[in-house]
């Protein structure tokens, strides 16, 4: 069994997302909810609940925005 980068999705407050994404990426969301699932020997998992947990992931393991963050560079702009 392959080893996902994501672990099993925490029971959170739905909260409601409206993008457009690529329907090549759609696909590969929903192979992973689908793999996922499997994994943690439940039904699949809906992919949409996989954006966020993906997005963290990602954000947190990004060296170069840590270092920015770090020395001050973060600025959030309306």
């Amino acid at each position: 069994m392959a080893k996902l980068k994501l672990g099993p999705i925490a029971e959170d407050k739905p909260v409601k997302v409206t993008l457009e994404l690529p329907a090549s990426l759609h696909r590969d969301l929903v192979a992973y909810a689908a793999i996922l699932g499997r994994q943690a020997g439940n039904a699949r998992a809906d992919p949409v609940r996989l954006i966020v947990p993906m997005l963290e992931r990602f954000v947190a393991s990004d060296r170069g925005f840590a270092k920015a963050r770090r020395d001050g560079q973060h600025q959030a702009s309306d």
